[in-house]
């Protein structure tokens, strides 16, 4: 018996690959049914348990994910080799690399800026202002999601959440259920107002980028997105405590000199990067390149401020009391590092298993079976399971055969699909950390119907104004 199965491993690690045809006429191995097909989808699947688990085994997310691509790559690259066709997985590789890369400096960017209006107190101020006006329970649930709609768009859904649930936690003292319900509302309205921006979601940047949809086309999404925010919280406020919280003392200290100045250079380097894409037709990758540029000469002219200050004060170098202290190279160290070897190593893996067969095999049986507004609609449920970003990217890489309205609305589900967990979107994990025992998963999971009510809505009006 053992000689048996052992002779039935050995012929599976050495079974001969079919063989398919790829784009240029060349070919390739058909691994979906072979050994290391399987292997690899094992890999990824154990890599994104250790994922998922994150805030109960705090192990980063990126660590998983960048073994299992290079794992992936690796079985990948010793099959081929064995084939005597070493050359044939360069290309692939190269391929999903320079995906990555674009992404990543195009992140890293809007990042630094990020980074940059934090440290001058632009969203510090934004909150105290919130803070200072005395707005009853309703009204800050209401301003804090509506300026979460409105911010994500351009400050991406992860950082605005943050900001947002900081006003929340600052007045909400001693109400949980408003801490809560206002968070669940943050999420839905930050994800929402993502949706209809290349800058508020990884997914619409994925998107843009790759030229599915341009720049001025995900604003036919504003309307759908408005929606999916508007419903769940029309509902959600009957649950709201009633009154208005004492005003808090202590006050975090506000805008600092540049922080406005900061906020206009990274509006003007959004410019910058549409109009690359748009009339150049360069990547908008090297527009934002061009705007860390803006932000590096600003930060130069804010230097010879600080010395200037520094001799009239007689204070020593790097002052806390300095208004003008300010490194750009600190704000690009301080940038989400494990969140950009996360999506490296999402790329890379899912960019295998593509190359093995098996995105054309799902592609075949989704999108060709199911029908283009099934799956996309599913795409937005799984992006709640799984998370949007390796779904989004798994879209791209299959690229199927829909017309411009279903791209619209993959876009849509992807983007807000994520609120129907807390932990399926960035967003949703960052705030159960920040707010932690008064948003949690099982809080958010019973508004979920709600949420889900508000994602059937999105979908149904984007058929309605967009088809």
């Amino acid at each position: 018996m053992i000689k048996q199965y052992t002779a039935l491993a050995l012929g599976l690690l050495m079974a001969t690959p079919l063989w398919a045809s790829v784009e240029g006429g060349g070919a390739k191995l058909e691994l979906t049914h072979n050994w290391v097909g399987y292997l690899a989808i094992g890999i990824f699947v154990f890599a994104y348990i250790f994922v998922i688990l994150e805030e109960k085994i705090h192990l980063r997310k990126s660590k998983p994910v960048l073994l299992a691509a290079g794992l992936i790559w690796i079985l990948i690259a010793l099959v081929y080799n064995s084939h005597d066709m070493p050359h044939a997985v360069e290309p692939a590789i190269r391929h999903n690399f320079l995906e990555y890369g674009e992404l990543f400096f195009f992140l890293l960017v809007a990042m630094t800026y990020i980074n940059a209006m934090l440290e001058r107190g632009v969203f510090d101020a934004l909150r105290n202002w919130l803070v200072d006006k005395g707005f009853s329970y309703r009204s800050l649930f209401w301003l804090t999601g509506i300026l979460a709609f409105f911010i994500s768009p351009v400050a991406d859904n992860l950082t605005t959440a943050l900001i947002m649930c900081a006003v929340v936690l600052a007045v909400g003292t001693g109400k949980p259920g408003f801490v809560s319900i206002s968070c669940i509302n943050i999420v839905v309205g930050a994800n929402a107002g993502g949706a209809f921006s290349p800058f508020g979601d990884i997914t619409t940047l994925m998107v843009w980028q790759k030229g599915m949809v341009d720049f001025s086309e995900f604003f036919a999404l504003f309307i759908p997105s408005a929606v999916n925010f508007l419903v769940p919280a029309v509902i959600m406020q009957f649950a709201l405590p009633s009154g208005k919280p004492a005003k808090v003392e202590g006050v975090q200290e506000g805008l600092k000199f540049g922080g406005l100045a900061i906020v206009g250079l990274f509006l003007l380097t959004i410019v910058t990067a549409v109009c690359f894409h748009n009339f150049l037709h360069i990547p908008p990758v090297f527009g934002m390149m061009l705007g860390l540029a803006y932000l590096k000469f600003y930060g130069f002219y804010l230097r010879q401020r600080s010395k200037s200050w520094t001799v009239a004060t007689e204070a020593p170098p790097g002052s806390t009391a300095d208004p003008y202290n300010f490194d750009v190279f600190s704000k690009i160290a301080q940038a989400e590092w494990d969140t950009l070897f996360f999506f490296y190593g999402v790329i890379l893996a899912v960019g295998g298993l593509g190359f093995i067969g098996y995105l054309g095999m799902a592609s075949e049986f989704v999108y060709g079976e199911l029908g283009a507004t099934t799956a996309n609609v599913l795409v937005g449920i799984m992006s709640a399971i799984v998370d949007n970003i390796p779904v989004m990217f798994a879209v791209l890489t299959m690229n199927p055969e829909m017309s411009h309205f279903q791209w619209l609305l993959v876009t849509l589900t992807a983007g807000v699909g994520g609120s129907l967990l807390s932990v399926g979107s960035a967003a949703g994990v960052a705030l159960m950390g920040q707010a932690r025992g008064q948003y949690t998963f099982f809080g958010h999971l019973k508004w979920t119907p709600v949420i889900a009510l508000g994602y059937g809505a999105s979908i149904w009006v984007h058929f309605l104004v967009n088809a």
